[in-house]
């Protein structure tokens, strides 16, 4: 064999095999297309974010349809890990169906484009019995993380949202409501209901929103420091000497404005939650109302 030609074949052995190309069909059965990747899990950020290899790039991918509590210390050792109750759970519940597929993992996106920050908004899967599981699903049908609606990459909308219903009403993990410790007024009967449609234009009335909390207890129920969030990772946090009366309610405006008696101001510029539109895509979202241990207290979820 001439030098030359050797040379070319071994050149060809060890080149670096090319990247797989993207595929496209049906995010779901019956669902809109997608486009799908390969790839492999460098490394578990949270219960929500991981670092994933590509086609020839690392991508930062955000878990698309999910929210998993704040960890606040990233590490690749578990032990090491801190952040909010059921955020290190949920990390390492991520981690465990990665690495239960060998980091393997096939992303899917219904627009390749989407973004969520800096990272790309992908759904994720783990190869499991021969097929793919949908990690996002997983996630929140454990109670490992919040459902979070997406009017982009709307596929999975429906399915997580029934999901999250069904790990509601089972009590499991962040909707055990004392799972973080006895936590202050325990047995409290509390109620949380959200006005998520404005009146008028929702982009001019955020205060037209709003989030309710009854207690139908016979005791007054102290909220200093207790705090109610959507789906998203907004946060209104009640301020020092707030209380729900026995029988009574208090009400929190998306909007600004000053704390009136009942009443208290979130002091967002825009709305907070997502409009259901009719429109087949399963928009939806929720109202969360936390203790300061981190328990879940009582919530409406909408879609």
């Amino acid at each position: 064999m001439r030098r030359a030609a050797a040379t070319a074949l071994l050149a060809l052995a060890t080149a670096p095999a090319a990247a797989p190309a993207a595929t496209s069909g049906p995010c779901l059965p019956g669902g809109p297309r997608c486009t799908f990747w390969s790839g492999r899990v460098v490394h578990v950020h949270d219960g929500d974010t991981l670092e994933v290899r590509s086609a020839g790039r690392t991508l930062r991918v955000r878990v698309t349809g999910i929210q998993a509590m704040e960890q606040t210390v990233y590490s690749s050792f578990p032990s090491r890990r801190r952040g909010e109750c059921h955020a290190v759970a949920a990390t390492n519940r991520l981690e465990q169906l990665v690495e239960r597929s060998r980091n393997v993992v096939r992303l899917a996106a219904q627009d390749p484009s989407s973004r969520s920050g800096g990272r790309w908004r992908r759904s994720v899967a783990v190869r499991a019995g021969g097929g793919w599981r949908d990690v996002g699903e997983v996630m929140v049908a454990e109670g490992h993380a919040l459902w979070l609606t997406n009017p982009v990459e709307w596929a999975w909308n429906a399915r997580y949202a029934a999901a999250a219903e069904r790990a509601a009403a089972q009590g499991l993990r962040l909707w055990d409501t004392d799972a973080c410790g006895a936590g202050p007024s325990a047995g409290a009967d509390l109620e949380v209901r959200v006005n998520w449609d404005a009146d008028g234009v929702d982009v001019e009335n955020p205060n037209g929103e709003w989030i309710r909390v009854a207690n139908r207890s016979q005791q007054d129920v102290p909220i200093a420091g207790w705090w109610v969030r959507d789906s998203a990772l907004r946060r209104f946090r009640f301020p020092s000497g707030a209380a729900v009366a026995a029988g009574g309610a208090v009400t929190v405006r998306v909007g600004r404005g000053e704390a009136s008696g009942t009443v208290f101001h979130w002091g967002l510029d825009e709305p907070a939650f997502e409009n259901p539109a009719g429109d087949g895509r399963g928009v939806g979202d929720g109202a969360y109302l936390f203790d300061p241990d981190g328990d879940l207290r009582a919530w409406e979820m909408y879609r």
